[in-house]
C-alpha cells in the first residue's frame, strides 16, 4: 500500500501521533457503546434521524440498484446503515440484493450495530465488518457508494481517509460524509454556548464521569467539531484528492451537513 499523506486529523489528549490517536478513539467508543444511542438522541433531539433519512435519500438512486456495492464506514451503532437499508428494494427469487458492508474499529459500537441487523431481514440485510477505515480490506474501484456518518471527524488522518474512500470507488462510485459543523451568525453563538456548556453536562449525565478512563466523550465531542475543517477547506481537501462534483449541503441550520463526492 502507498505511503499515505500527512493531513490534519481527529486529536485526543495525551494522543501523540495518528496511532495512538486511533487508538485512544477506538477505547473510547468502545468504553461508552451500550449508551451512545441513547446519548445521541437526546444530544441532538432526535434530529440525528432526520439527517440520516436525509443522507440515505440523496443516494437513493444508487441504493435502488439490488447489485450496488455499498459501505457504511465507521457505521457504529449502525443507525446510518439502516437508513441505507430502508432505501435498497426488496429481494426476489430472481433479483437477489447485495447486502450493505457495515464496517467500524470499533468492535462494541460495531456489535451493538450487528444486533439490529439481525433483528431484520430489511432489504438485502447488512454484513458487519470489523475495519480500520485508513486501510479498509476492499479491492481497488470495488464499491458504487460510500457513506459515512459522524465517524469522518474522528479519523486520525482526514486526507488519508478521503484517499482510502478514492481508491476503493469504482469510477462514478459516489461518497456522502455525514458530520457537524459549527453554524455562524448569533445561532452560531447560541449553538456554540450549548455545544461547549450544555452538552458536555448533560453528557456526564447519561454516561457518568469519565467512562472512557482516557478521554472524556462530552468533552472531545465539541472539541473534535471546532477542529474539524470548515465546509470551504473540506470542499477543497476532497477535490485534491481526485472527487469531482463535490458540495456541501448544510442541514437544520448548519449544524450538521452533507459533503458529497464522486469519483471520475
Amino acid at each position: 500500500m502507498p505511503e499515505k499523506s500527512s493531513s490534519p486529523g481527529a486529536r485526543i489528549a495525551g494522543a501523540a501521533d495518528e496511532q495512538t490517536t486511533a487508538a485512544a478513539v477506538r477505547h473510547m467508543f468502545n468504553s461508552i457503546a451500550p449508551r451512545y444511542d441513547v446519548l445521541n438522541h437526546v444530544l441532538s433531539a432526535n434530529v440525528d434521524r432526520l439527517w440520516w433519512w436525509r443522507t440515505a435519500r440523496r443516494f437513493r438512486a444508487i441504493l435502488a440498484r439490488p447489485d450496488a456495492a455499498i459501505l457504511d464506514i465507521c457505521c457504529g451503532t449502525g443507525d446510518m446503515t439502516m437508513a441505507l437499508l430502508r432505501r435498497r428494494p426488496r429481494p426476489t427469487a430472481e433479483v437477489p440484493v447485495r447486502p450493505v458492508i457495515a464496517a467500524d474499529f470499533a468492535r462494541e459500537m460495531l456489535r451493538r450495530g450487528a444486533r439490529k441487523f439481525a433483528r431484520t431481514d430489511l432489504n438485502g440485510g447488512a454484513i458487519p465488518v470489523e475495519a480500520d477505515a485508513l486501510h479498509l480490506p476492499l479491492r481497488d474501484a470495488s464499491l458504487d457508494l460510500i457513506t459515512t456518518a459522524f465517524g469522518f471527524r474522528n479519523l486520525a488522518n482526514y486526507r488519508a481517509g478521503l484517499e482510502e474512500f478514492h481508491r476503493c470507488l469504482a469510477p462514478g462510485g459516489q461518497l456522502g460524509i455525514l458530520d457537524f459543523s459549527e453554524p455562524t451568525g448569533l445561532l452560531g453563538k447560541a449553538y456554540g454556548f450549548y455545544f461547549h456548556n450544555v452538552l458536555p453536562a448533560i453528557g456526564r449525565i447519561i454516561l457518568g464521569p469519565n467512562p472512557s478512563g482516557e478521554a472524556r466523550p462530552y468533552n472531545y465531542l465539541p472539541a473534535s467539531v471546532s477542529k474539524f475543517p470548515p465546509p470551504a477547506e473540506m470542499v477543497a481537501l476532497m477535490q485534491s484528492v481526485g472527487f469531482t462534483n463535490v458540495r456541501w449541503t448544510p442541514y437544520t441550520f448548519g449544524i450538521a451537513g452533507l459533503y458529497t463526492g464522486t469519483r471520475e
